[in-house]
């Protein structure tokens, strides 16, 4: 037997005994109403523009502002910045800026070390030349950067249709994704009333105009080509600003009443709004800007979610609050991991209480997405505590999964566990897109056309389909009894097998980034009933075993999605093991028998009090394309186009903290039942 290998029997008993620790931590952590949910981390622009917008919404009292400054303070870097990930090459210009601006509206003055730190790093990369446009808004919202060097956007856009007027009609806010939208709308008030709060004398921001802001140039410092959508969008935004400087708009007190009531309409129960920060930021913000005082129950309840311990929590003394809350997502992954490692009926009563909670969350109203797709009855889940205007495809493609095998158990028999899959199943296929994938929360949800307006500088604007999304869609088919005969499979997998890189490895729109995307579309391959001996699949496969780390493990840093050389590669963490295992292991090679051993020996070794540490964020909300699916990364000035580099300074990324645990305990329980179907010898090589 080779050195450091382990017998198939004691393999086994690890395992076992990793599992069953797994499951007690999970246990211990239900909640009395029957979900988990874990931390969110982001990076700390939440903070500061939590401390931005209580100053402008005169709450600077709020008793949670010297928790947000500590927190602050403690995420910034040695060299004064702060990050958009963990260990990033670099800081990121507009967090460093944000949290400057916060700490100084907060009262730090401008000679404190660390803001002093924080400023040299800030002129070292060229000031404020190259701030994002949201970063503007915050600037402009405390009276330092003038509204009309930020891009105009017209409450007017609210009466726009989604079709039927030729050109116009792809301006409408339904055009946009459910994010973008949701953010959208108050900022078109606060962007019409030019809108704020300047800092005292004592507070302001001199410091960062050197030369005095008399001599500071404020405008955008693009210079596309004279024939483009580009000139074209920024002629206009200086037409509307001079417009608006001049009192005129097409009807603009009736369009601020109509986007303000477009607001408060989609106001969540919990007081937030699309379950995200910035709209819930915003909104409030831009209710206050209409006269709404603290005591409005609007307002009321949006300020009350931020005393909500679920939002925000406490961490060495200070204040995180989180960017969104994600118990729909962890309750359906754990339930899976229990599923995937034969728990379920052994923890039948833990089980029983998180359905009953799952099926109280189904939604069953009409959202934003219903614009669009008429004629179909509401069935879905969304990913957060309340959010009846955006369920996604996604969590409701794991609900399939988790609950379809509950279907006649006798325990649930009258949860209507049937109906809701039908139902759901039944909104999948209208939202399926025309290339045959699925995004998150729209249908066709994709004219790059859009991404040339000079708002579009951030994240992604856009939802097209992605291959992650796919997967899990194709696997609920699966789940619920359909195959590769089902019109909606076989678009499906076109789709996939479209979307296929080089190397055999697929793209990762929502977690981090090669190892997610094919850890996903392997197992949905083999589950939907594809030949697992097809040369595209075992193409995959070689890629995860030639990325698989010498320790055993698999790791992807973020910073592959601005440097394709990276694809596969970075500090090994539980999560990321976990999907290049589950990818191996729905491909089923012999031949990957000892890399499946060594991925499996990484996770007993790591696993820490049940369950897995991980620093590393491997969840993805922007990698900071603009238009939301991969691009030509090998392009010619792609930086400069996008204005990010490995930093992902347009990037958003996320650390999901119970994706360290039911993603190892489903590929455990996985492996487990690999090794038990090949317990002395690898099966034959598929070639």
């Amino acid at each position: 037997m080779p050195e450091g290998t382990v017998p198939v029997s004691g393999l086994h008993a690890r395992i076992d005994s990793a599992i069953d620790r797994a499951v007690d931590w999970s246990a211990a952590r239900q909640t009395p109403e029957g979900y988990w949910m874990a931390r969110v981390d982001t990076n700390a622009c939440m903070e500061a523009q939590w401390v931005l917008a209580l100053w402008v919404l005169n709450q600077d009292d709020h008793p949670i502002m010297p928790g947000l400054v500590k927190g602050l303070l403690d995420r910034q870097r040695d060299d004064g910045s702060w990050e958009i990930y963990h260990q990033a090459p670099a800081g990121d210009i507009n967090t460093t800026v944000e949290c400057y601006a916060a700490l100084r509206t907060a009262g730090l003055a401008a000679d404190d070390a660390r803001l002093v730190r924080a400023r040299h790093w800030i002129e070292a990369r060229g000031g404020l030349r190259d701030i994002r446009v949201f970063t503007r808004y915050w600037l402009a919202l405390i009276g330092e950067w003038p509204w009309r060097n930020t891009p105009n956007l017209t409450p007017e856009v609210v009466f726009i249709p989604h079709e039927g007027i030729p050109f116009l009609s792809r301006f409408s806010i339904y055009n946009f994704a459910s994010w973008a939208r949701a953010t959208m709308m108050p900022l078109t008030v606060l962007s019409a009333r030019r809108f704020a709060r300047p800092l005292p004398a004592d507070r302001r921001l001199d410091e960062l105009f050197p030369e005095g802001r008399e001599k500071y140039d404020f405008g955008y410092k693009r210079n596309p080509p004279v024939v483009s959508w580009e000139r074209f969008f920024l002629g206009t935004d200086r037409m509307l600003h001079k417009l608006q400087d001049m009192g005129l708009g097409l009807r603009r007190e009736t369009a601020i009443r109509r986007v303000i009531d477009w607001i408060i309409d989609h106001q969540d129960a919990d007081g937030v709004w699309g379950g995200i920060q910035p709209p819930w930021i915003y909104g409030l913000i831009a209710l206050h800007a209409e006269g709404y005082g603290p005591d409005h129950p609007v307002m009321r309840k949006g300020l009350d979610a931020l005393d909500d311990p679920r939002w925000a929590f406490e961490r060495d003394g200070g204040v995180i609050v989180q960017a969104t809350v994600s118990p729909v997502w962890d309750t359906l992954l754990t339930l899976q991991a229990f599923q995937e490692t034969g728990q379920d009926e052994a923890q039948i009563d833990r089980v029983e209480k998180a359905v009953d909670w799952l099926m109280s969350r189904e939604v069953r109203t009409a959202g934003d997405w219903s614009v669009k797709i008429k004629g179909v009855e509401p069935g879905g889940w969304a990913f957060e505590l309340e959010n009846a205007h955006y369920p996604d495809t996604d969590d409701t493609a794991v609900a399939i999964m988790v609950l379809a095998p509950y279907r006649d158990h006798p325990r649930f028999k009258d949860r209507g566990i049937g109906a809701a899959v039908d139902r759901a199943i039944a909104w999948l296929r209208a939202m399926q897109c025309s290339n045959g994938g699925w995004g998150a929360f729209d249908k066709d949800n994709d004219d790059p056309f859009l991404t040339k307006i000079p708002f579009c500088d951030f994240g992604e604007v856009l939802d097209p389909p992605s291959v992650d999304v796919t997967a899990h869609i194709l696997e609920a088919f699966a789940v619920a009894g359909y195959g590769t005969d089902d019109p909606t499979v076989q678009r499906a997998l076109k789709f996939l097998w479209d979307q296929q890189e080089s190397d055999g490895s697929w793209w990762g729109r929502w977690g981090v980034n090669y190892v997610y995307g094919t850890g996903a579309v392997l197992p949905a391959l083999a589950r939907i009933g594809v030949d697992m001996r097809d040369e595209r699949v075992l193409k995959a496969a070689d890629y995860l075993a030639a990325t698989q780390d010498a320790d055993g493990g698999w790791g992807e840093t973020c910073a592959s999605y601005m440097d394709p050389s990276l694809s596969g590669k970075g500090e090994a963490t539980a999560s990321q093991t976990a999907w290049g295992l589950m990818g191996l292991l729905a491909v089923g090679r012999g031949q990957d028998r000892k890399a499946v051993e060594r991925g499996v020996g990484y996770l007993l070794d790591s696993q820490q009090d049940g369950s897995w540490h991980e620093d590393q964020y491997t969840g993805t909300g922007f990698p900071g394309y603009g238009v939301g699916k991969l691009i030509d990364l090998k392009k010619d000035k792609l930086e400069d186009d996008l204005n990010q580099s490995t930093e992902l300074s347009r990037g958003f990324m996320i650390n999901y903290h119970m994706y360290r645990h039911y993603f190892p305990m489903t590929a455990l329980g996985r492996a487990k039942d690999y090794l038990r179907r090949t317990p002395n010898e690898p099966a034959a090589d598929a070639a």
